[in-house]
């Protein structure tokens, strides 16, 4: 049963704006707009190659965007402004009000991303401590909440090399948590993982959607994707080709999109 509640109203935590993106004169994103409100699960979907990863990245500050607007919480960290030229060109808050933006929003990668030579206590109190300037003994105490969460308390003194992918994935997940961020990303959390170490994955995830975390998840896993969205997007070659509720989406009469999903969940 999908984790949804009526979050039309909410108030809008990440905005983008006619979002575009080329590598090498390819044109990756092409005018896309997504609006996230607080409470929201929103999964994108589509094939590989369709853009998916690369607006997470632009969302998250890891790629600079070619035009477009990137909205915090009412906060610009991108904009569109005209050069000497007069042509229009992309630009980025100061370096300042970026890193006040990044506090805003945590990310979970799919290759887990820990450092190796850190205990997983250390992965997961070394940002709050080191940027955040929290305590180490508060940050420590945040970190044995989340890890006793997600059912991983007598693994803090353990390494990454000791852990299975799925330990390593839910200490991935804490290390975003330890920041308290209001939106976290997650870019193909289970694509590395075996199908039971997946399910320990997406327990967690739908855990968090019923504690009303915002989250934005780029996705293959489509029966996963039902069940706890809120609003799903279909991205393919770089634009949003349909975007609704998880009904409005399973039950799409675009061809391409009741395609895919009847592939995918194959």
């Amino acid at each position: 049963m999908a984790v949804q509640n009526n979050k039309a109203e909410g108030t809008v935590l990440l905005e983008m704006k006619h979002v575009k993106k080329s590598f090498d004169k390819s044109g990756v994103l092409k005018d896309i707009s997504l609006k996230v409100r607080e409470g929201q699960v929103v999964s994108i979907i589509g094939p590989s190659g369709s853009g998916k990863s690369t607006l997470l990245r632009c969302a998250t500050l890891l790629e600079k965007m070619d035009a477009g607007e990137l909205i915090y919480l009412g906060e610009k960290a991108a904009w569109e402004q005209d050069d000497k030229k007069g042509q229009k060109r992309c630009v980025y808050a100061p370096k300042d009000k970026l890193k006040q933006i990044r506090s805003y929003f945590g990310l979970v990668f799919q290759s887990f991303n820990l450092f190796p030579h850190y205990s997983v206590m250390k992965n997961i109190i070394d940002a709050p401590v080191c940027v955040n300037h929290v305590s180490k003994n508060e940050a420590k105490e945040r970190a044995k909440k989340l890890l006793a969460q997600l059912g991983l308390s007598d693994k803090e003194n353990a390494y990454p090399c000791q852990l299975s992918g799925g330990q390593q994935q839910r200490v991935s997940i804490a290390r975003a948590l330890a920041l308290q961020p209001k939106i976290l990303f997650f870019d193909e959390p289970t694509s590395a993982l075996d199908p039971e170490l997946t399910a320990e994955v997406l327990k967690v995830i739908r855990q968090l959607a019923q504690n009303h975390m915002t989250m934005i998840i780029v996705t293959h896993e489509m029966q996963f994707a039902k069940e706890v969205s809120d609003h799903i997007v279909f991205m393919e070659q770089g634009v949003i080709v349909e975007e609704g509720t998880p009904d409005e989406l399973f039950s799409s009469e675009n061809a391409r999109v009741r395609e895919f999903i009847g592939k995918v969940s194959a």
